[in-house]
């Protein structure tokens, strides 16, 4: 099977991260990114952690996945929760635990922090296969549904 662990991401592992990213999107969404701006996207987590950080799940010493965490104020709940995303496994090396191993450190993390409130993370709609590993790994659906304003996107109609 192999083994896994999970690091915390340096950047050297940016190009990793990127084509992760770039593939995971093209997968879900068919959405083809700019490489250029996701790759800076990318380095300006590694330059400012306070707007998160990676965590890199390696089998058998090659790279197999990543995660990273965006953090969340809630006053409600007076602490912070952590967001998971841009979760990507290669596809030659999923169903071996990748994704429960990372999932796995970052709970643990949460936990012994002593700050965190509870993980989030957001589905595309269509992926049944991430909603069934998210389930198994204890989370459960929220009652809150995602809107957005996406300002990156190409213009649309104004209104008036």
């Amino acid at each position: 099977m192999g083994e896994i662990t999970v690091r915390q991401a340096t950047s050297r592992d940016a190009e990793f991260i990127a084509e992760g990213n770039a593939r995971m999107a093209l997968e879900t969404e068919g959405r083809t990114l700019d490489p250029a701006i996701l790759r800076a996207g990318v380095r300006a987590v590694f330059s400012d952690p306070a707007r998160g950080f990676y965590l890199i799940a390696d089998l058998d010493g090659q790279s197999a996945g990543q995660m990273m965490i965006t953090y969340e104020w809630s006053d409600w709940r007076n602490g912070v929760f952590w967001w998971i995303q841009s979760v990507y496994t290669l596809p030659e090396l999923r169903g071996r635990g990748v994704f429960k191993a990372l999932y796995s450190r970052v709970d643990a993390m949460a936990r012994a922090s002593g700050q965190v409130c509870g993980l989030r993370l957001y589905v595309e709609t269509h992926n049944q296969r991430a909603e069934a590993a998210y389930l198994r790994c204890g989370m459960s659906e929220a009652i809150y549904r995602m809107f957005e304003v996406d300002y990156s996107a190409a213009p649309s109609a104004t209104l008036g």
